[in-house]
This record gives structure tokens, sequence and C-alpha cells, in this order.
């Protein structure tokens, strides 16, 4: 135990980031190995999935030049063979906790990213071996066990952790110490340092910062004036340093939301109307069976080029109405998007949410006699689809047979915004 003792720092972290290789894919090859082993797949969530864009794809795929994010058509031009899955989310849901439940046998300190990854504290993990030796025996019992590959990041805090483990894919085994970042990172461009977007390493170029060694050695006050706080926050991550603790605790959402990638360019009103309804309905249902209201009300507008915005405005009085979420998305978009110009994502988010029982609800002057009513019909709505099924109530502005009638089939949509980043977020 005195050898092990040696291997940890006397002050400071010890940070794993795991990181599940191609995780969709690999989830049904597990499930069904006759079926899907070393072969190239890839799952596509469109109803027609011919029309619809790679989730993911395995790595088979990847070798004959699919990428994620390509449409349905582009991928099967370049693998033939390619065999398309529909998504299971219950199936990865399932995997997400297999793996995580394994994570949390080494600390407590587990703070889940994402449905496929994770950073785990491992500093108070001396009783399971070497910081090396945990790591390799997480890798070999995720595989084992779950029969899922995954990379792993070792380093002294949680930005070198998530850096290390991108640098080998699949199964790879990384250590990053702060001592190894002006040899292994100042070369790369900012853009590869991870929370550096495309926008702000675009702006860093046009300021002449190109790389990390650059970042680092800029002038904090010429970066401050440009970024703001996050100016300092870069100089620092340049460096290879970063404070931010693993956060083990389960916090309620901070918001919640659905997006739907669209099965081809969206541009006629109606439709576009129906998808934000769905989104709409979904969101406010959610809200409800977390007993929350919120406050404000966000869009999410993809082009075919993959440029995204997003709106939102901030309401008046807190609710939970799927009619009022819908109302204020549909003028939100009305006031920000020119209709006619395509469309390729849609997204409806709640933000600055709260308890119901925290929250006095004001009732409007004009329609408090009406309120209750409203409630009244929402609650009994509610009650009539938990027990017979999300299709058991619906508006005729829902109907349709694109993605975003979907989202009412809890096995093949994403779970909430901030998790999935879309309805079928896109995985690395």
């Amino acid at each position: 135990m005195g050898n092990v003792q040696e291997y940890y720092p006397s002050k400071g972290r010890v940070i794993i980031h795991v990181d599940m290789n191609a995780f969709y894919c690999s989830v049904h090859e597990a499930e069904e190995p006759d079926v899907y082993a070393n072969k190239p797949t890839a799952v596509s969530g469109s109803v027609e999935q011919r029309k619809g864009i790679i989730v993911t794809c395995s790595y088979a795929a990847r070798a004959k030049g699919v990428k994620t994010g390509m449409t349905v058509a582009q991928g099967m031009k370049r693998c033939p063979d390619m065999i398309l899955i529909k998504p299971d989310f219950d199936l990865y849901r399932k995997y997400s906790r297999g793996f995580m439940e394994i994570a949390r046998q080494y600390s407590p300190l587990v703070e889940s990213i994402s449905i496929d990854e994770c950073y785990i504290d491992i500093t108070g993990s001396k009783m399971f071996g070497t910081p090396l030796e945990i790591a390799e025996a997480l890798q070999q019992r995720i595989k084992k066990e779950w029969q899922l590959p995954c990379s792993i990041g070792l380093a002294p805090n949680k930005l070198l952790a998530k850096m290390a483990s991108d640098m080998k894919k699949p199964n790879g085994l990384t250590v990053l110490r702060i001592r190894d970042v002006p040899r292994l990172l100042w070369h790369k461009p900012c853009g590869d340092m991870y929370g550096i977007g495309a926008k702000t390493a675009d702006k860093l170029s046009k300021l002449g910062i190109k790389t990390i060694g650059e970042l680092a050695a800029a002038e904090e006050t010429k970066l401050i004036k440009h970024f703001g706080v996050m100016g300092a926050w870069m100089k620092s991550a340049a460096h290879g340093i970063d404070h931010s603790p693993v956060n083990g605790n389960h916090e309620p959402n901070k918001s919640i939301g659905h997006t739907t990638t669209l099965p081809h360019d969206f541009t006629e009103a109606e439709d576009i109307f129906r998808v934000l309804l769905n989104l709409s309905d979904q969101t406010g249902r959610r809200l409800r069976r977390q007993g929350m209201v919120a406050s404000t009300v966000q869009i999410t507008i993809r082009r075919p080029d993959m440029t995204t915005i997003t709106r939102s405005h901030t309401l008046p009085v807190p609710t939970q109405s799927s009619e009022e979420i819908n109302t204020e998305a549909r003028r939100l978009f009305l006031k920000h998007w020119k209709m006619g110009e395509p469309i390729r994502l849609l997204g409806v988010a709640l933000q600055n949410l709260s308890p119901l029982r925290e929250a006095a609800l004001q009732l409007d002057l004009f329609t408090y006699e009406e309120q209750p009513k409203k409630d009244a019909l929402i609650k009994a709505m509610d009650k009539l689809r938990d027990k017979y099924g999300e299709d058991a109530v619906l508006t005729a502005g829902m109907l349709g047979d694109d993605p975003s009638a979907l989202i009412r089939n809890k096995r093949i949509r994403g779970t909430s915004l901030q998790k999935d980043d879309s309805l079928l977020y896109i995985d690395d």
C-alpha cells in the first residue's frame, strides 16, 4: 500500500474520463454480435432512414470513409454494404447505467456528462490500486461485463482527462500530465482545445493566435479584452490548468427540451409549426412530470449547412402549459426566422426552472376564472396518456410522418436537451 501512495499527489486530484466508442453502434453489436460484429453499421434516426442523417457509425464504417453527420445517402455511397439500424434508447440507457455502475464501484464521485461519458475522481480510491491500475481495470471490466469498447483519459484535472480520452480511439488509455502539455498540445490548433468552439477559434485566429501554444503565450489582458472572463480561462486551459471539481451529486435539470433532425429540409409553415407543436407538447409533458414550471422558452434552428441559432424569451409568468410553450415557440420562430429558408433541425427547450410548489403562479387578471378549468383539463389529459400511452390524446396538428411525432416514443427518442443535444444526439 505504501508503493500505491506514491502514485497519488499529496495535493491535487486524479481524474479519469471514460468515453464510450461509437456507443450506439457498439451497444447493438454487444446485443447481437452475430448480426453486427466487425461490420459497417450506422444508427440513423429518420422515419425513412435513407433520407436521414447518420447519428453515429461503427469503426468498420468509418474505415470506409463514413462520418457522423453525413446524410445516409452519402454514407451508403461510400459504403454500400453498411447496415442501417433504427435507434433504441431504452437499450442505450440500459448499457449506460451498466458502465456507470462499474465506475461508481471505484469512487462515489462520478459525474455523468452524457449517455456515453463520465468523469470519475479517484483521488481517494487508493485501496483499488494505482491510478493506472484503476483505469485499466475499468476499461477491462466494461469490455468483459458489457462487451463495450471505451477510451480512457487519466489526468490531474477534468480538462486534461477529457483531452486525453480523445487522443486514442478506440480502446485507448492515455495519461496526460500538466508537464506533458507543451509537448503534446501546444502544436495543435486552438479549436482542438476542449471548450473552445469553432467561432472562438476563428476569432482567436484573426488575433494572430492559431495554436494552443500561442494561446498559452498570449497576454491575458488582451484575451480578457476580447473574450471577457473566458479569455482568462482559455489562457489557463492552454497551460493545462483546470480547477473544476467532479460533481458526484445528481442535480435537478437546469433545462428540459427536445430537438429533432428533419427527414429533409423543411420550408413550409404548416410542416414547421407541426414540429414545434410536437416538441412543445412533449417538453411540457416532461416539465409537468418533474413537478416544475419554466420561465424561459428557447428555440433552436439549424440550417442545412449545420449553422445553428438559438433564440429565447423570458415569460412574465412561469408556466407548465404546453399550449403556452408552443405559442411562445411559434412567436420566437416568426420573429427570428425568414419563412421559406430551409431548416434541417428544430428544437424547443425550457429554462429557468423552479419547483411548482415553490412558484406562485400569478394568474392573469382576466383569465383567473378560466385557469383552474385549463389546469384540470391538462391533468385529465396527462392521466389518460400516462395510462394509455402518449398517442391516446392528440390534436390534429400533431399528426404527421416526420420525426417530431416519434418523440412520443421513449424507446427511440433521446433524453433531455443538455444530455443529448438533439433527439438523436450525434455520437463521437
